[in-house]
């Protein structure tokens, strides 16, 4: 017998009804937020970044492939990783499928990390990916955007992630003991790393804009603000019993015959 509240069709209808109402709501204040982040100042880059790629070495407007638009996706996996981050590799399971629309919508999309470029081959090759994914190795790229730091930013609590700086140290604000015992260190280890070398990377996406010769930042979104990238849980919102989440439960999509 469930436990969940029943009732009859017409008790449901009722209810629906009423949640309806608060579903327009929330889509009309989405399509207000988008028309804010489109209306944000763009920031001119001057720097250059240098990737490698598939193709060879390319500059972050080569990254654009004669589009006027470029959605970077900062999937965590540096160089010490050994396997992607499983929760990026759950996002990025996403790209092959609406990545081709982008690009025959003005968008290119690429997925950049710091490891080297031959680690994120063959993970892609693993996964069975074709988007194309850059590597940042040795340039400021990811430590520019927000989603790297250093072992003295994290021993000396200098770490600033998601327009705020984070709490304390070492390992951004809680005590080595802490982050073993959370599931953060179980998917360390789904890296190949410890706590303190997965937690350097963190995940993020970022816009921009190609106009006039001149490559501009437009958006950039970190932690809770990737949500709506993960089709996985626009599925499970939708669900009878939701994201029903107790520890960390997802594994890359390899790897669940496996358990």
């Amino acid at each position: 017998m469930t436990k969940h509240k029943t009732g009859t069709r017409a008790e449901w209808l009722a209810a629906r009804l009423e949640l309806l109402k608060a579903e327009k709501d929330l889509t009309r204040q989405s399509d207000a937020l988008a028309r804010q982040r489109q209306e944000l100042p763009w920031v001119r880059i001057d720097k250059q970044y240098r990737f490698e790629t598939d193709e060879g070495s390319a500059a972050l407007t080569d990254l654009f492939r004669g589009r006027s638009q470029l959605l970077v996706y900062h999937f965590m996996f540096g160089p010490d990783y050994t396997a992607g981050c499983p929760a990026c590799s759950a996002i990025a399971d996403g790209f092959n499928g609406f990545g081709v629309h982008l690009a025959n919508h003005d968008v290119m999309l690429w997925a950049v990390s710091r490891a080297p470029l031959v680690k994120l081959q063959a993970y892609k090759r693993r996964m069975g990916w074709t988007f194309p994914w850059a590597s940042s190795f040795g340039n400021d790229f990811n430590v520019d955007f927000n989603v790297c730091f250093t072992e003295e930013q994290q021993r000396e609590g200098g770490i600033e992630y998601n327009y705020r700086r984070e709490a304390g140290a070492p390992l951004i604000g809680r005590s080595t003991a802490e982050w073993q015992e959370s599931p953060v260190a179980e998917v360390a280890a789904m890296t190949g790393t410890d706590v303190a070398t997965y937690t350097r990377e963190r995940p993020g996406m970022s816009g921009f804009a190609f106009q006039d010769g001149v490559v501009y930042h437009t958006y950039s979104a970190y932690a809770r603000g990737l949500d709506g990238l993960w089709g996985m849980y626009q599925w499970l919102d939708r669900a009878p019993l939701g994201r029903n989440e107790s520890g960390f439960w997802m594994h890359r999509h390899d790897e669940y015959d496996k358990r």
